[in-house]
């Protein structure tokens, strides 16, 4: 599958380091500068998330003639650009992170710059693409009229998600979906308000005035919400992952979102997986992780978005306590979300080991588990004091929760900590076991019988 990614290059550079101390001459921290990361903003990281991902990726741009589009270039080496000439110089972002905390940013180039010119082979490059993604960052390109005209030439045939932009063009009439933020919605439309009513009631509009098929809201952890002619406006929910930095969510997300549509996706269920897709993105570091090495790692949770480890890494880097608990979960009842939510505040994050199917099987016979793994994490999933849920295949958790290292592990109270054999690896790392109230009433084995006598 061919996506191609029309719209503004930038180059963002991450300073980063640690800051110990004061400057003599101003209250400001003094970041010692240690790592120096350069990598295609705006469209080009677009283009380069698509590629990460497995896709065939187009890039269609201008550059500027200075050093730092010659570093731009060297960004985008492996992806397929055809491009043109600018007019303008390249802007650079520039972020400086002390121990992976934004200090400051600041922008050089930035200045609004004239409408670039299309070259006939910028053009032609639209006619091979399977989907089209318009990554408009203001910088005039997308108020091209040739582009314009060619990009119109495609609707119909091929999914076009344009990501809008305050200083850029109107999406062209009758493109597939349009992805502004909810900041940005309202900014367009003057709508006043926030949350979904906002929202809902600034994609009316939008839907009115750019006359798109769809517009599909961003929300940040709250998912998005869809708005599309004869329908009601529909809310898809997102994974809760910690995030730090949400850089590039809205760049993934749009990303994500061509890609479904052009799988065959109705736009609702794109716009879920394009949720679950930012969310992951985000749990995974963003965009400082993007480029990083998969991790050897167990097996994660067949949801996406729910990254246990990188949870569980990003509260330790915070100052945070890990929790983590485990067990079969076949039958979620009161007497689990009692003992979850009690677990959840011993600490900054909750981590579920759930049992796989087969490890269950190996547990409590060939009958069990009634629910299969997904399910069951799903639903502990959507518990609010659940951050995250890792599958494990062995009979016991020790191999998952030595990956984890959490500082507190917590049984229900039928248990004594001292005969629980992950109790011992635990507290190798300096971490505690720990039980909390069990509610004997409670039972999935009492909950099976009772829907067994119902039929």
């Amino acid at each position: 599958m061919k996506i191609l990614v029309v719209g503004d290059v930038l180059l963002d550079t991450d300073l980063s380091g640690d800051a110990g101390r004061l400057s003599p001459d101003a209250p400001v921290p003094v970041v010692d500068v240690d790592v120096v990361q350069r990598r295609a903003g705006g469209a080009g990281l677009v283009a380069r998330m698509l590629q990460i991902d497995g896709h065939e990726s187009g890039l269609v741009t201008v550059f500027g003639s200075d050093d730092a589009a010659g570093l731009l270039r060297a960004e985008l080496d492996g992806i397929t650009v055809t491009s043109g000439p600018s007019g303008a110089p390249t802007p650079v972002k520039t972020r400086v992170r002390a121990a992976g905390h934004p200090v400051v940013r600041f922008d050089e180039g930035c200045a609004k710059p004239p409408v670039p010119e299309c070259t006939a082979d910028m053009l032609a490059a639209l006619e091979s693409a399977d989907a089209i993604v318009v990554a408009d960052y203001g910088r005039g390109l997308t108020a091209n009229p040739d582009l314009r005209a060619a990009l119109a030439r495609q609707l119909g045939r091929i999914p076009v998600v344009w990501d809008p932009h305050p200083a850029g063009a109107d999406p062209i009439p009758g493109v597939t979906a349009i992805t502004p933020n909810l900041g940005e919605a309202l900014r367009f439309t003057g709508v006043e308000g926030t949350g979904t009513q906002a929202a809902a009631s600034a994609a009316e509009v939008l839907l009115a005035r750019w006359k798109s098929r769809a517009v599909v809201v961003t929300l940040g952890e709250q998912g998005a919400l869809v708005a599309a002619h004869g329908t009601l406006p529909q809310v898809v929910p997102a994974p809760r992952v910690p995030a730090a930095d949400p850089c590039g969510a809205g760049d993934r997300f749009a990303s994500s979102l061509a890609v479904n549509l052009a799988a065959g996706l109705a736009v609702d269920a794109a716009a879920q997986a394009a949720a679950e897709a930012a969310a992951s993105f985000l749990a995974a570091g963003g965009v400082s992780a993007l480029f990083a090495p998969p991790p050897d790692e167990p097996r994660e949770l067949n949801v996406p978005g729910l990254d246990a480890l990188n949870i569980a890494r990003r509260t330790r880097e915070a100052g945070g306590t890990v929790v983590a608990t485990g067990g079969c979960f076949d039958l979620i009842h009161a007497g689990h979300a009692r003992t979850l939510a009690a677990a959840r505040r011993l600490g900054d994050c909750l981590i579920v080991c759930l049992n796989s199917d087969s490890s269950v099987r190996r547990l409590k016979g060939d009958s069990r588990p009634i629910m299969g793994e997904e399910d069951r994490a799903e639903l502990l999933a959507a518990l609010e004091c659940v951050d995250a849920v890792l599958v494990f295949d062995e009979s016991t958790p020790e191999e998952a929760i030595a990956r984890l290292r959490p500082d507190i592990w917590v049984k229900g109270g039928d248990y004594a900590a001292e005969d629980l054999p992950e109790a011992k690896l635990v507290s190798s790392w300096g971490g505690r076991t720990v039980t909390v109230p069990y509610i004997p009433a409670r039972s999935t084995t009492k909950l099976a019988a009772a829907l067994a006598k119902v039929g």
